[in-house]
């Protein structure tokens, strides 16, 4: 057997209605982790659906519990030998809320559609469609050689969409079994729907509140206007210092001193599409001196989230007593994370903000990590897309979001690669989330070719190997 046939038998899947019977059955479960109603579901979809399929393809499965998680995770492991590499999978069942309503078309949610030339359904990029995809190649590599050639462990987790709580335990309790070579998984947008993707880490993300509270209760602005302090004003004022009125960070520390040479190359000729249905990028916005990519997978970037005082909805002639608005950080691995929000301390208090408060959301922090992208497993991986495809694949150091990609590092010694098989304009988070049939063919393509080159013995011997898994 060979490459080709291997990618003939997964693209037979597709051909045949088999692989969207089974995403229409994976769309269909009601994964919503923020719904306490959906426990079930979310039980449901790694026992009566992956669990048993993968058990078809010769893994061993269990589907495990953690008391810091809310909802289950599944670890699947097919190893044939010791001496071979081992990778990592990863992915998530859970899916934000439906929006049931708010599609095009009167379309439900929880039901795959194909229209225009894409496929509509909660999950179908984030993450249902992008793991299914992953192991239907898997399952052709397989069936075409009669063996993978290396050893694969999958973890998927049901409590990404609530920032991934246990996961970090979980898999510190579980080490022994997650420890891989590398990560292969896939997550994320491609930095356009035409175009191949790497990216090989994510950028950090610090959540935190900036609040003011003044006094207990409002008083009437006739009588009183002018002589109470208005926390409104002052924290707008407050949040005047952190960001210029075009968008550019004003503390030092939350910046790299400059884009590294070899950030500047891997994105050099990267551009951000998102699409006919994506927004227009506002080009005097950010940082000056950088391309659209370099701001986004480059540097950081700072967002006010919500904004509030009194009531925006009925607003009354009175001075208010408090105002609050959730910040967020996105930032680099050139930042230090241990220092931010200190330095946003000392920073508010020598402009005269002492009282703002500060007080972190506790389920919106991410390490930032990223692999060198000279890392001999992402020339590999490049390789194998453009051999596959015939188009260079973009490289991106990191991508623009937040994943749990540091715990993923921790078990593969740091060599983390990520493949999307999505792009700018999913509406993942939104109404009407979408995957277009030609990113779903081309990424079903991708991984069928890069899971037949990693099991080739000639392959294997350019890639090294981790070094806490070979002692182990």
């Amino acid at each position: 057997m060979s490459r080709d046939r291997a990618i003939d038998l997964a693209m037979d899947e597709l051909e045949s209605g088999r692989l969207l019977a089974l995403l229409k059955r994976r769309i269909s479960y009601r994964t919503e982790s923020r719904d306490p109603e959906r426990k079930g579901a979310l039980e449901d979809y790694l026992r009566e659906d992956l669990s048993l399929s993968l058990e078809r393809q010769g893994f061993t499965c269990e589907v495990m519990r953690h008391p810091d998680a809310t909802g289950p995770f599944l670890i699947a492991e097919r190893r044939e030998d010791p001496s071979l590499p081992t990778v990592l999978m990863y992915g998530h069942g859970d899916v934000v809320g439906g929006l049931e309503g708010q599609w095009d078309c009167d379309g439900s949610p929880w039901q795959l559609v194909e229209r225009d030339g894409r496929l509509f359904g909660r999950g179908i990029v984030d993450n249902k469609g992008q793991h299914t995809i992953n192991l239907a190649a898997l399952q052709a590599v397989a069936l075409a050689r009669g063996k993978l050639g290396f050893n694969v462990v999958c973890l998927i987790e049901m409590g990404e969409e609530v920032g991934s709580p246990g996961l970090r335990e979980f898999c510190r309790d579980n080490v022994a079994r997650l420890r891989a070579d590398a990560l292969i998984a896939s997550d994320g947008p491609r930095v356009s729907e035409a175009r191949p993707t790497i990216y090989l880490g994510a950028r950090g993300a610090r959540t935190f509140y900036l609040s003011v509270k003044a006094r207990d209760g409002t008083h009437h602005s006739g009588n009183w206007g002018g002589l109470l302090s208005d926390p409104a004003i002052q924290l707008v004022h407050a949040l005047g210092t952190i960001s210029s009125p075009t968008g550019q960070i004003l503390i030092p520390q939350w910046v790299p001193e400059r884009l590294s040479e070899s950030v500047r190359a891997a994105l050099a000729g990267c551009e951000v599409d998102g699409g006919p249905d994506g927004p227009e990028i506002d080009p005097n916005w950010g940082e000056r001196g950088l391309t659209a990519a370099e701001q986004v997978y480059g540097w950081c970037s700072f967002d006010i989230l919500s904004l509030g005082a009194g009531n925006p909805s009925a607003p009354m002639s009175a001075v208010p007593d408090a105002a609050e608005a959730c910040c967020q950080l996105r930032y680099v691995v050139d930042i230090d994370e241990e220092l931010i929000l200190p330095t946003l301390r000392r920073h508010l208090d020598r402009h005269g903000f002492s009282m703002v408060r500060i007080r972190e959301k506790l389920d919106g922090r991410f390490p930032a990590t990223r692999l060198d992208t000279g890392d001999a497993w992402v020339r590999w991986a490049a390789r194998s897309l453009e051999g596959t495809t015939g188009k260079k694949p973009a490289i991106l150091p990191n991508v623009g979001g937040s994943l749990p990609n540091d715990i993923m590092a921790e078990l593969t010694g740091g060599r983390t690669i990520w493949i999307p098989h999505s792009y700018p304009g999913a509406c993942n988070h939104g109404a009407n989330e979408n995957m277009p049939v030609s990113v779903l063919n081309e990424g079903l393509r991708i991984m069928t070719g890069l899971f037949w080159d990693l099991g080739e013995k000639s392959e294997q011997q350019s890639l090294p190997r981790n070094p806490d898994l070979t002692a182990a």
